[in-house]
């Protein structure tokens, strides 16, 4: 990865997102007066205290005193880290991340180069080869128009052993990067190689971003084994982070409610070609948390598609176990379940897709298939049978983060065993305790009230248009060599350089710094109460710093009188204590 990211794109950045949009696609927002409001997303309460400023481009919530930027909002309820979050707004935003010159890993830019020319060449052979017949013979018997097919940049590796590593090879640098992309093997014991790919129809795998980071090819032959062949893992591609057709469906829908998850590459572009553009593969692997994260970062609801069989079932099961954890409230998950022996590509060819997509709409909850696998495996008219459901029940519904759906499946588990309301759940579990976060709590800032200088930042973070009030006070603190005033000299520095910042790019300003951790908890406070005057409450913070400024610059002068300093002593008491040029400080 090349160099950090300079701040200046950070300050662009926030600056086109609106931080109501960003939380809005995954909180639930009502307005508010001139701010929004919900429950808040990272703690249990009842009545919301979750609040976001489009003016101040900020969230935070009174109860357990998260807050931040969008950016910290997508590190904290995304789990990315802070380079993904700025990737990721970066992205909606339409922008490229730039890079300072400076290198902090591998430049993998020429690895994404090298794989989009591969990807151009598959493409190529698919309209030119003299073998490509076959493949699109299969194609054209599956359903595919040239448009998809385009779309989804579907290609052909033909026979032969090293036709790729002869077009793109070249030179002893591109056979290294054509291995460390995954698309040569290598026989080491002979010294031979040869292309990964070889006589299949190519299905190239983009990440969020559109760029190609890998390859999964089809077999033409039923008798080739296997018969999906995926690139391998790479310092690109990781199969449990990517899903196939991801990119393709952001592009096809400018804004994606909900994603359907299919087992490959065929299902993907089958239904893609009967209009259903929302659908994703997972790249022969099991659903992973990281495959959910990246899904609930785009929209709310996921379904996901199975065969109706005990195979498919069991899959669905560990689908809904991964996701248990990842059940914030306004998420949701739901289970399609196709006829036995039918698959997504032949389903939708078979009736179409208007009656595909009804499948859709009434795919089945998450609880409601919970409860009927669990309920199935009981003797419900029973007492040993519903105790039973408890403790087969229980640990799963505490997998799910504190919220309104755990309180509904816990209270929908105690009414079908016939218990009170409430009676399983008890008092916070240590889960419900582990989904707070540790953000220091801001509920009351003079509880206890911050020291003046704290007060001075914490306004000023607030509202940097209060930069104007500091510039009508004296700046005798200034030269205080005290903790903390290096710090806000710099914050006044930043703002009069920049007046356009709001609090969360001005916070974002020392991410990566040590002073970040206490400017954050600075942040925390809040001053919009009624009958609170920001202005005046920075003028006396400002001016108690002046006062303390000056009487620790006084100079020693014991039990001297006034006619027994010398004349610079006098002129120091006269400076910092004008009008009284002839007492010491305590003597009025």
């Amino acid at each position: 990865m090349a160099g950090r990211i300079p701040p200046q794109f950070i300050d662009d950045l926030l600056n086109r997102i609106d931080i109501v949009e960003v939380v809005g696609r995954r909180v639930p927002l009502k307005r508010a007066g001139k701010d929004y409001q919900a429950r808040c997303p990272f703690h249990d309460e009842k009545t919301p205290s979750f609040t976001v400023s489009a003016d101040k481009q900020f969230y935070h919530c009174f109860g357990c005193g998260a807050h931040g930027s969008a950016i910290g909002f997508l590190m904290e309820y995304d789990n990315l880290d802070f380079v993904e979050a700025v990737e990721e707004l970066a992205d909606q935003a339409g922008l490229e991340v730039p890079r300072e010159a400076r290198h902090q890993g591998p430049d993998l830019r020429p690895l994404y180069t090298l794989l989009e020319q591969a990807a151009g060449y598959y493409q190529r052979q698919l309209r030119e080869h003299s073998h490509a017949a076959q493949a699109i013979d299969y194609l054209k018997g599956r359903g595919l128009s040239g448009e998809i097919a385009g779309a989804y940049g579907i290609g052909f590796a033909p026979p032969g052993w090293d036709n790729l590593l002869q077009s793109l090879g070249r030179n002893p640098a591109a056979i290294h990067q054509l291995r460390e992309a995954g698309l040569i093997n290598e026989n080491e014991s002979e010294g031979k190689r040869y292309d990964r790919f070889r006589r299949r129809i190519m299905f190239p795998i983009r990440d969020p971003r559109g760029r190609v980071i890998g390859f999964g090819g089809r077999v033409l032959d039923q008798e080739d084994s296997p018969k999906y062949l995926n690139s391998p893992e790479t310092p690109v591609f990781h199969k449990g982070r990517e899903l196939y057709g991801l990119f393709e469906a952001k592009k096809a829908l400018r804004k994606l409610e909900r994603l359907l998850v299919v087992e490959g590459y065929m299902d993907v572009v089958a239904l893609a070609q009967f209009g259903i553009r929302n659908c994703v593969a997972t790249l022969g692997t099991a659903t992973t948390k990281e495959h959910l994260e990246l899904i609930f970062r785009i929209c709310p609801e996921v379904v996901f598609c199975f065969d109706g069989d005990r195979a498919g079932r069991a899959a669905a099961w560990k689908a809904l176990e991964t996701s248990l954890p990842l059940l914030r409230d306004g998420r949701e998950v739901r289970f399609l379940f196709l006829p036995e022996g039918e698959d997504p590509d032949s389903l939708v060819r078979q009736e179409g897709a208007e009656t595909f997509q009804q499948r859709i709409e009434t795919a089945q909850p998450l609880s409601e298939f919970l409860f009927h696998q669990l309920e199935s495996q009981v003797r419900m008219d029973s007492q040993e049978g519903r105790a039973r459901l408890v403790e087969l029940a229980k640990p799963l519904l505490e997998k799910l983060p504190a919220g309104v759906l755990r309180q509904m499946m816990f209270s929908h588990l105690e009414s079908r065993v016939g218990l009170g309301n409430g009676s399983l759940r008890g008092r916070h579990t240590s889960q419900d305790k582990g989904n707070k976060p540790t953000a220091t709590l801001g509920r009351d800032y003079q509880k206890p009230r911050p020291t003046p200088i704290r007060m001075a930042i914490a306004l000023l973070l607030d509202n940097p248009r209060l930069v104007a009030v500091a510039d009508r006070v004296e700046d005798d603190w200034m030269a205080w060599n005290a903790p903390g005033i290096p710090l806000l000299c710099q914050l006044l520095e930043i703002i009069r350089s920049q007046p356009t910042l709001n609090k969360a790019a001005l916070l974002e300003r020392w991410r990566d710094q040590p002073e970040f951790a206490p400017l954050n908890k600075l942040a925390s406070y809040r001053f919009d109460f009624p009958g609170l005057d920001p202005e005046a409450e920075l003028k006396d913070a400002l001016q108690k710093l002046n006062r303390q400024y000056r009487q620790r610059s006084v100079p020693d002068t014991g039990n001297l009188k006034p006619s027994e300093l010398s004349e610079e002593a006098l002129a120091q008491l006269k400076q910092r204590f004008p009008g009284s040029p002839d007492t010491k400080p305590g003597e009025n």
